[in-house]
């Protein structure tokens, strides 16, 4: 009982490492990894227009704690 459950467990392991070389290779083959730093810029930039584009008095009442 407690070997078939070790062959179970060592075949599903292998078939999810070959799941995910799989994946990784179909993403290699689609370019999904291409430009990843300007992504990166891409959502630091939109969080910071976030915080420009905001009105001054909703910035500094986000600022000061709440006096209850």
């Amino acid at each position: 009982m407690g070997e078939e459950l070790t062959w179970v467990a060592i075949l599903a392991s292998l078939a999810m490492g070959l799941a995910g070389a799989c994946l990784f290779v179909f993403a290699v083959k689609k370019d999904y990894f291409r430009d990843l730093e300007d992504v990166k810029y891409q959502v630091f930039w939109s969080d910071v227009e976030e915080l420009v584009d905001r009105p001054t008095e909703q910035q500094t009442n986000d600022s000061e704690p709440s006096r209850n």
